[in-house]
């Protein structure tokens, strides 16, 4: 019986089966084109842009989150029965933390805290909130921020800023939270943005926090009595670091001018 290479008088060529071949690439498309599209929305949804994008709405809902919940009147109406002891010192803690990030001045925070559950529980508890809001606010800084902040970093003085967070983390993060002059969300978000390490900042705020947070708890605490040793001594305390702060930027001011 003749081949078909042999009826047709030619030389034969070898022809891959049509049908498993037409298949295969198929199925190769089908594949391949859902994946391709899922991969590109995903780059565009972890873009550097998307992330900043949902940080800033983040920060947003948060700010009127505050604005809508009113953390101010737990100085005037005190804390909820219900919780007391422990509990209610974990409770504000927490509270304290999220409140920061929401942009809420520390000095209230403080002076709620040292009213509410004296000095000694007071600074513990502002502490506490002080370390969590910071880690939070730099944790959310480093992974949606980073990346698509750091290449505006163009300005000289911003330059200068970076260079010392990324270098003299530890000791930069010292003085601004020794020192009010600097606001505690800022420093936050600047140090996020830097290459410095997430222990020197916790370390150095943690550190750093205490003596003012102690003069606000104490305040607050001894705040029925203004006319006390304990108060007057803590406005001081709480005076003289600002005065300081002014002072130094004064004197610095040319450097921040580029001069």
């Amino acid at each position: 019986m003749l081949d078909a290479t042999t009826r047709s008088g030619g030389t034969a060529t070898a022809v891959p089966p049509a049908p498993a071949a037409e298949l295969s690439l198929a199925a190769e498309f089908a594949v391949s084109t859902p994946t391709g599209l899922a991969a590109r929305c995903t780059r565009v949804l972890l873009s550097p842009w998307s992330r900043l994008s949902l940080l800033l709405v983040l920060l947003a809902a948060a700010a009127s989150s505050v604005l809508l919940f009113e953390p101010q009147r737990l100085l005037s109406d005190g804390w909820p029965p219900q919780l007391s002891g422990a509990a209610a010192a974990v409770v504000f803690a927490v509270a304290y933390g999220l409140c920061t990030v929401a942009f809420v001045p520390r000095p209230l925070l403080n002076l709620a805290a040292g009213a509410l559950f004296g000095s000694q529980l007071g600074l513990g508890t502002a502490l506490a909130g002080t370390v969590l809001g910071a880690g939070v606010a730099f944790g959310l800084g480093r992974i949606l921020g980073q990346d698509a902040l750091r290449p505006l970093l163009r300005a000289r003085w911003l330059k200068a800023a970076d260079g010392q967070l990324s270098r003299h983390g530890f000791r930069t993060m010292m003085l601004a939270r020794l020192f009010p002059g600097v606001p505690f969300w800022a420093a936050n978000y600047c140090a996020a943005v830097s290459r410095m390490g997430w222990l020197p900042f916790l370390l150095a705020t943690a550190l750093g926090s205490i003596p003012n947070t102690a003069a606000y708890a104490v305040a607050g605490a001894r705040a029925s009595a203004p006319t006390s040793p304990a108060f007057l001594i803590a406005m001081g305390f709480i005076a003289l670091p600002a005065l300081v702060g002014a002072v130094v930027a004064w004197r610095k001011r040319h450097h921040l001018r580029g001069d």
